[in-house]
């Protein structure tokens, strides 16, 4: 399926979503709704340098925070239409993720794990001592009650989310199949391999930071909007960090389809989990969930539902051939 009617198609799924939740008739599906369609944006974003690259990123929560600070800003000068403050929040984190490409990039495996960590406390220092942003009070943004056409302000921030989302997974598959993600997936396999035969690792890893950050940034560019008061610990917290890793872990890393599954699927189960028991137990949920996926299902969903399909032919053909062995004749045979 070509990319634009692949992005129509998600469209009118997300339109169809958004129908359905406003059928229910209850604002709080909103609510809980934004916060899975927000995962969604972050673990396809991650997945992209850290699933079709390789490269392990665990400064998700920083370029979130970047977003969500950069729309601090932005209000504090001139209140700004969300749409453009989503913009400007994405390429802020898009900057700095390419900065952080072109420090860090040079280093691999667990050392550039350990110097995504770095950047994200030091963010987070830079962050809470800034008072312009409110430092480590925090700052609140007002919202409005209600926006025309939609009525209350957060279903207008479920549409934005939603077409967030619809963006980030359309963007995630035109590039898993272009030339560009071909190279993404090169440097995953075998980097120095890559290296001699010609592949600019350099340059595409680059890419991948700078379009994973921006996406991040993009879905925490709303996020005071949506929670009303930001802080240091809400913006950098642990669960955007595990979560963005945990999710396309469990969904499958080699496709554009495995961090949506593991969004969907864990985000939605969190948001239970938040109403029936706390939010406390979100953090353990996806420490459970993302052991037994290693031991089991290494993969994830996806790489699971492969190798059933794969083994699916076999199984039938020694069916077949038990058959054959049953009636006593062999294939192809005349009786």
């Amino acid at each position: 399926m070509r990319s634009d009617l692949f992005a129509v198609l998600c469209v009118v799924v997300g339109g169809a979503v958004f129908a359905a939740v406003l059928a229910l008739g209850n604002d709080y599906y909103f609510f809980a709704g934004y916060v899975v369609l927000q995962y969604v944006v972050l673990s396809t974003a991650w997945n992209i340098l850290g699933g079709y690259c390789g490269y392990v990123n665990f400064g998700s929560a920083a370029f979130f925070a970047l977003g969500a600070y950069a729309t601090v800003a932005m209000h504090r000068l001139d209140p700004m239409p969300i749409p453009v403050v989503v913009i400007l929040g994405g390429v802020v984190s898009g900057v700095v993720g390419f900065g952080m490409g072109y420090l860090t990039l040079r280093l691999r495996g667990a050392f550039f794990a350990i110097a995504t960590l770095a950047l994200a406390v030091v963010l987070q220092t830079l962050i809470v001592n800034w008072g312009y942003v409110g430092g480590s009070r925090g700052a609140y943004v007002v919202r409005p009650e209600t926006i025309a056409p939609f009525g209350s302000y957060i279903r207008y921030l479920f549409l934005i989310m939603m077409l967030l989302a619809v963006g980030a997974v359309t963007a995630a598959r035109a590039v898993e199949r272009s030339r560009l993600g071909y190279g993404f997936a090169t440097i995953r396999d075998d980097e120095l391999a890559a290296e001699a035969s010609g592949v600019p690792t350099l340059r595409l890893k680059l890419i991948a930071t700078t379009i994973s950050g921006a996406l991040m940034g993009m879905a925490g560019a709303p996020f005071p909007y949506y929670i009303g008061f930001l802080q240091p610990s809400s913006a950098f917290g642990l669960d955007y960090t595990v979560n963005s890793i945990a999710m396309p872990l469990i969904g499958g890393t080699t496709s554009w389809v495995g961090p949506l599954i593991g969004a969907v699927l864990l985000g939605s189960l969190q948001q239970v989990a938040t109403v029936t028991i706390s939010s406390a137990v979100n953090l353990l949920i996806v420490g459970f969930l993302l052991v037994g996926f290693v031991i089991v299902a290494p993969n994830g969903i996806i790489g699971l539902a492969r190798t059933y399909i794969q083994h699916r032919p076999v199984e039938e053909l020694g069916r077949r051939r038990l058959d054959v062995d049953a009636h006593g004749s062999a294939p192809g045979s005349t009786s």
